[in-house]
């Protein structure tokens, strides 16, 4: 099975002042520029409760943010949402992206995305954009992002992006409705142009944890899409990279979350909360330090949610006497959270969780449910717990 692979964190020093061991700097940041967006996908990683637009951080403070990130050390910025396209400011804030130095990516559905945007977005220095992908068809992509004609505007999207220039990525998130496609779309990046596509399965967070019984695929299904995606990359080496992601519920070891909590990136939202990663905020008892208050490398030193689970020191058992504890780092904090209702417990993603067996027979139990039309939520801000 092919896992993504974060680089090697760096080995952190220690303050002679305080004795306190100082983080390396953070290579990623996801910029959360807003939570408006066109399409209502069943999947999304952004949280219930999203972020309106009167609380989002105005034009200067996110410049302020990109000034100090680049400052700290952060190499690349994505710039995400929502729908990024959705800030007027979007080309400004590309610009001073760039002119501080930080490799941009746009992270964008590619829905109201005029040629005109792309061509301002170009001269400001973009350099490189990720364009979602709900299915290979119009059916499948209206039917997960609750958007009509979205399908016919992402083709075209891709083709303007493609003639300027832009090094294309396309976003596959995978789950029940869309896993027979997985060929499907493998062919359709090739059509659109696009140098390299993420078959990325669901991740239960945000709006996917809610829709779970609805999003989660058989395990034959995930093990096919595997060799599907093994055979794509020997077929098309040369032409398109493929990574992959696949199931933690399906998983015997947990994924590094963001290369380690703490270690190698970090988020902020529309609001200006600074989050060790995007779901990290169903960690309900955390303090998320705002940039509004606090320098990006304040924040990244010194914050206490940042904290909290960095490195290794914080581990129980059976984390604690594990040989892949600086490996994973104990898996995912939010996972652990929303399964076993402790976020410091063992994700149960990994075989020596007590929990690992409970994960696999969830997933089988929900993977043979009926899907019930109409039963997925949409992602929406008039949504109510």
């Amino acid at each position: 099975m092919n896992e993504v692979v974060f680089p090697a964190p760096v080995a952190a020093s220690v303050s002679a002042e305080t004795d306190r061991r100082v983080p390396p700097p953070p290579i990623g940041l996801l910029a959360e520029l807003t939570h408006r967006c066109p399409l209502r996908c069943t999947y999304c990683s952004n949280p219930l409760e999203l972020d309106a637009r009167s609380l989002e951080l105005d034009t200067e403070t996110w410049k302020r943010v990109f000034t100090e990130a680049a400052e700290l050390g952060v190499i690349h910025i994505h710039l995400s949402g929502g729908e990024p396209t959705a800030r007027k400011d979007i080309v400004e804030l590309t610009r001073h992206a760039a002119e501080v130095g930080l490799y941009t990516n746009l992270i964008t559905s590619g829905i109201g995305v005029s040629p005109d945007k792309l061509d301002a977005l170009h001269a400001a220095g973009l350099d490189h954009i990720q364009l979602s992908l709900q299915g290979a068809d119009a059916a499948i992509t209206e039917a997960v992002g609750g958007y009509k004609g979205g399908f016919e505007r992402k083709e075209a999207f891709a083709k303007e992006v493609v003639a300027r220039g832009f090094p294309l990525t396309l976003n596959a998130v995978i789950h029940r409705t869309n896993i027979h496609q997985v060929p499907d779309m493998i062919d359709k990046a090739v059509a659109f142009g696009a140098k390299r596509l993420e078959i990325a399965h669901t991740q239960y967070y945000g709006w996917a944890l809610k829709n779970r019984a609805q999003l989660m695929p058989a395990r034959q299904d995930v093990d096919r899409t595997i060799l599907e995606v093994e055979e794509a990359r020997a077929r098309l080496k040369g032409l398109l990279v493929i990574d992959a992601v696949f199931p933690d519920y399906y998983a015997r070891y947990p994924k590094t979350c963001n290369g380690g909590w703490g270690q190698r990136t970090l988020s902020v939202t529309p609001a200006g909360l600074a989050l060790p990663c995007h779901a990290a905020q169903t960690i309900a008892h955390l303090d998320f330090w705002s940039v509004r208050d606090h320098s990006i490398a304040d924040i990244w030193a010194s914050s206490p949610a940042f904290e909290a689970y960095r490195g290794t020191d914080w581990m129980p058992e059976p984390c604690r006497s594990c040989e892949r504890k600086a490996v994973d780092f104990g898996g995912c904090r939010c996972q652990a959270l929303a399964l076993t209702g402790k976020a410091e417990n063992t994700d149960p993603a990994c075989i020596k969780s007590p929990l690992h067996l409970t994960l696999g027979e969830i997933a089988a139990r929900e993977a043979s449910a009926e899907v019930v039309p109409g039963a997925a939520v949409y992602r929406a801000f008039s949504f109510g717990a």
